[in-house]
Order: structure tokens, then C-alpha cells, then sequence
């Protein structure tokens, strides 16, 4: 198998989430002009896998929330190919701070990947945490497939990222990035999840614009709140 050559990228930053209704997301697009710049992408579809052990236990960690928890996902930008590049990410949270590793691939090599090839990328720390992670849980298979429509923005003279997601979606079959692009909506019809990505402290300028929008943070999960769903679902179904 071919080696990715310069696949990696590594994250550290606080990331602080709300659910807007459509009012609100109107008004905060409206309210960032001239702090934030949309990026070059414009509304972009994105789909991420989550694997998970047979029995869950990464999202059942995660939804206890525990001072530090992990989970890892193969992402796509629109729908991927055999051939697209996809990108594998360990992502983990300690104290409020979110550490993510990521590596550039493709499906078929991260399925070997996942059935025991270590060759995900040239080497390197990566390497060895995504290798280790793997064979610490064991069995890791694809459980649930989140997909959103995402508009990105960025501080021209700083740090800050911005992300909106429209019409997150999930589904819990055919749990494959080249399928398709469709789920089922997780929120209300015109709501979307905004989330702030910051080094340090938001500045006072966002904090006002939060506040006269009577925007508050929350700590949903796409994939917690999609596999919340499925198992009520199993328990209907049993009872």
C-alpha cells in the first residue's frame, strides 16, 4: 500500500457549541460582518463515520461526561470516491480543551486501516496514537454516519473559526462515505449549530453579539444525540 506523504495536521482549542433557531442564525450572520469572513468553500456538505466498539462504549463515555473522553471518525467533503481523499481523526477532550489529530487517506486504506494495517501514513507520532487506539478498544466498526451542510468563517486578523451547521442529519445504515448524502434530521426544520473555535478567551465584541442574541452555549453531540435516538428506537421495538 502507498504511504500519504505529508498527511498530518494537528488541533488544540476550545470549541464552544449553541443551537440557534432561525431567527437567530439570521441575525448572528448578520451580526459577525466585518469581525468574520465566510471562507473560500462556501456552504460545504460534510459527512463523518464514527466508529465505535460493538457495544458502544465511546459514546456511552462520552455521554456520561467524563473530564476526558475520545472518539474517532473517517470525515469526507461531499460524497467521497474510492480514489477522494478522506481524512481519519482521533479527536479528544480534556477539561474543556479539544485535542484533534487527523491524516489524510482514502476508504479503501482505512478500512485496511481498521482490519489491522498500520500504514495509514509515513510514520511518525500520528501513526502510533491512531495504531494504539485501534488496539486498545479492540474491535472498532462503523456506527453511525453524521452529515450537516456547513458554512465556515474566519478572523482575518486572529485566531477565531466559526462554523454553522444546516440540516445535520444522520442514518444507521449503509454507514458509507461513497453512498449518499442523506439522513435524518436531527433538529427542527431551520435550525442550525453554531460553533465557536478559539486558542484562548472570546473577545467582547462576539460576547456582545452572543448576548443580544440571547445565544446560549449547550453541549449537544451530533452522534450522541443520533445514537440516543437509535436506542430509544431498539427499546420500542423490544418492548
Amino acid at each position: 500500500m502507498t504511504a500519504v506523504k505529508n498527511p498530518i495536521t494537528v488541533m488544540k482549542r476550545f470549541e464552544i457549541k449553541y443551537i440557534l433557531d432561525p431567527e437567530q442564525t439570521e441575525y448572528f450572520k448578520e451580526a459577525i460582518r466585518g469581525h468574520m469572513k465566510e471562507d473560500e468553500f462556501g456552504l460545504t456538505s460534510i459527512a463523518s463515520l464514527y466508529y465505535d466498539t460493538p457495544d458502544y462504549r465511546l459514546i456511552v463515555n462520552s455521554i456520561a461526561k467524563p473530564p476526558f473522553k475520545e472518539k474517532i471518525r473517517l470525515r469526507s467533503y461531499g460524497l467521497a470516491t474510492d480514489d477522494s481523499p478522506v481524512f481519519l481523526e482521533l479527536k479528544r477532550k480534556a477539561k474543556g480543551i479539544v485535542y484533534k489529530r487527523r491524516v489524510s487517506s482514502t476508504v479503501p486504506k482505512v478500512k485496511e486501516f481498521f482490519e489491522g494495517n498500520d500504514e495509514m501514513c509515513e510514520g511518525g507520532q500520528i501513526n502510533h496514537e491512531l495504531g494504539y487506539f485501534r488496539d486498545h478498544y479492540g474491535e472498532l466498526i462503523p456506527s453511525c454516519l453524521v452529515i450537516y451542510d456547513r458554512i465556515a468563517y474566519f478572523q482575518p486578523d486572529g485566531d477565531i473559526r466559526m462554523t454553522i451547521d444546516h440540516d445535520p442529519r444522520f442514518r444507521t445504515e449503509d454507514l458509507d462515505l461513497r453512498v449518499s448524502m442523506e439522513g435524518e434530521s436531527l433538529l427542527p426544520e431551520g435550525y442550525t449549530i453554531l460553533e465557536i473555535k478559539v486558542q484562548d478567551a472570546m473577545p467582547l465584541w462576539l460576547c456582545k453579539i452572543l448576548s443580544d442574541g440571547k445565544i446560549y452555549k449547550t453541549s449537544f453531540s451530533k452522534y450522541g444525540e443520533a445514537f440516543k435516538r437509535m436506542m430509544n428506537r431498539r427499546f420500542r421495538k423490544a418492548g
